[in-house]
This record gives structure tokens, sequence and C-alpha cells, in this order.
């Protein structure tokens, strides 16, 4: 059975991830938020793409379910702490982190070019 405090120390484990209140809840973000965790510790809702979900809540169904509204459509799923192993818990989050942080913003920005249509001095493509 996993806890509140196992899902903010996974999520705090992978790379990049910083914790921030959002609403009455604690999110954990990299480029993008991919995990919330409710102010009862009882639950957690993860950022998963669709099919991802579909999978999950099928091999899983007492443990993950789509998110109630048009979040849940996009695949935003509630996974129920007491319902997974923290070992369950870890692979979950670490399937939505590596989700959130694949996000074409978290990519370095190219270089503009200046008025001359040249790239500034010790600048170069990325």
């Amino acid at each position: 059975m996993a806890t509140a405090e196992d899902c903010r120390r996974l999520a705090l484990s992978l790379a990049g991830t910083a914790e921030a209140a959002h609403g009455d809840r604690r999110a954990f973000k990299v480029a993008r938020i991919y995990a919330t965790l409710a102010a009862d510790g009882g639950s957690a809702n993860l950022r998963f793409s669709p099919d991802e979900q579909a999978l999950k809540c099928t091999v899983a169904p007492d443990a993950f379910a789509p998110v109630p509204n048009a979040w849940g459509e996009q695949g935003w799923t509630t996974v129920t702490l007491a319902a997974v192993s923290p070992a369950e818990l870890e692979n979950a989050l670490t399937l939505a982190w590596a989700r959130a942080g694949a996000r074409p913003s978290a990519r370095r920005p190219a270089a503009t070019t200046g008025a001359s249509g040249r790239r500034p001095a010790g600048t170069r493509r990325t």
C-alpha cells in the first residue's frame, strides 16, 4: 500500500521535479505538471496519454480511473494510493514524468537571428 509520503518522495526523486501548491493539491512538475497529490493524501492524479490511461484502467481498475471530466479525456488518471504498492506507484509516476518532460516546450529555444539575418556571435544552431 502506497502512501502520500511515498508519492511525494518518489516524485521528488525524479530528475528536475519541483513541488508547488496547485489549488488544494500539491503539484509535481518538470516542463509541465505530471502529478498532483490530493489534500487528503488518499489519491493522486497522473498525466498519461489516453492509450496509457486505457491500459492502466483496464489492468488495474481498482487502482486507476480516468479523472471524471475533460481532463480525464486527455489522459489524466486518478490513482488510489491504498490500491497500489510503492513500486507500482513509482512505475506510474515515472511514466507520467517522462511524458511531461518530453514536451517540446522543455527544449532549449533556438538562437534567433538579428536584423542582418545572421545569428548573434557566440551562438550556434541547435
